[in-house]
């Protein structure tokens, strides 16, 4: 359970913001048919994360050695820093709308998200817990309760929400669990 809650509060806080969620309000404004992005994100991101998750603990059953632990904690710590970084979304880069709205956010979804935050943090949760079932169920509900709402209320939630509170906080979230796998692989913590 550890896994999916700390997943799902790690991925929906990082999303704020993010580019893809600046990509799920342009597909809504484009398409105006939110159950097709909503299906699309969905299929999206359990293909994208599963396989991110996978990754993860992969490399962490070889590479299973307090190296690779500091390695993950550092990743941590790096994805706090690249969280104050905020994303932008040219209109330029936006997917021109060709095949309807679920096919066309299937694609720009999974294509977005690789190397995306979300998704190298989907890695390193994967290389942690050892848990891709988990894992992915968490980063997948953190990815739908950032990006539903925005279909629904787009620019509005934007002018809203402090997104540089938002990105403070999920920043110190990865700040703490990158200094917490560093403190355990150290041996200061249990």
């Amino acid at each position: 359970m550890d896994a999916i809650l700390t997943s799902t509060a790690v991925v929906a806080l990082a999303e704020i913001g993010d580019k893809t969620q600046l990509l799920a309000i342009l597909l809504a404004t484009r398409f105006n048919r939110p159950v097709p992005i909503i299906l699309g994100i969905l299929v999206a991101t359990l293909a994208n994360h599963a396989l991110a998750a996978l990754l993860g603990a992969q490399a962490a059953a070889f590479l299973d050695s307090p190296v690779f632990r500091y390695a993950i904690g550092l990743s941590f710590v790096a994805m706090a820093a690249w969280t104050l970084i905020p994303d932008k979304f040219e209109d330029d880069e936006a997917p021109k709308p060709r095949f309807g709205a679920f096919l066309t956010t299937l694609v720009a979804f999974f294509l977005v998200e690789m190397g995306d935050k979300t998704q190298v943090a989907t890695i390193a949760l994967g290389a942690q817990y050892h848990d891709v079932l988990a894992v992915t169920t968490g980063t997948t509900l953190g990815m739908m309760i950032a990006n539903v709402p925005a279909i629904f209320l787009g620019h509005e939630l934007l002018k809203r929400v402090d997104l540089a509170k938002v990105r403070m906080v999920a920043a110190a979230l990865f700040l703490v669990i990158g200094l917490w796998v560093l403190a355990q692989t150290a041996g200061l913590i249990g």
